[in-house]
């Protein structure tokens, strides 16, 4: 496995695992994973759309695994990983783009929390993410 691909799919398993843990109650990083507005919060995920994020985010990790196999071409599924290996670097460069507002490079809010964490961590790493996932799927 090629370490590109290694950190790709750790990263996205703690992604993942932080998603379980906030939904079952876990505080921990909370405040700098939601935008706020005026100290209050900008969304309210329940713990059901928090779990299914958490799994989703685990797919995502499968995905980087399965791109990263050296007999890909070989199964019947590979068109289908490659174009969600497209398709997630282009949600990724997205997500690092941002809303203009609350998120991402151009976001308006800079001053909270969340902002700070966002420019500092959750940009590049999505960034880095987008990347991958392109390479990823050219190299197949």
């Amino acid at each position: 496995m090629s370490f590109i691909a290694f950190i790709t799919i750790i990263t996205l398993i703690i992604a993942g695992l932080f998603h379980f843990y906030w939904a079952f109650g876990g505080k921990v990083g909370l405040d700098r994973a939601i935008p706020t507005k005026d100290g209050k919060a900008l969304l309210n995920p329940g713990k059901f759309l928090t779990i299914i994020v958490g799994f989703i985010i685990l797919g995502f990790a499968g995905i980087a695994y399965a791109l990263n196999l050296e007999n890909l071409h070989l199964n019947s599924y590979s068109e289908q990983v490659v174009y969600a290996g497209w398709f997630l670097s282009l949600i990724f460069a997205i997500r690092s783009i941002g809303d203009f507002n609350m998120v991402g490079l151009f976001k308006k809010i800079k001053s909270t929390k969340f902002a700070e964490f966002d420019s500092k961590y959750f940009i590049p790493l999505t960034s880095f993410w987008s990347i991958t996932f392109a390479l990823l799927a050219y190299r197949v």
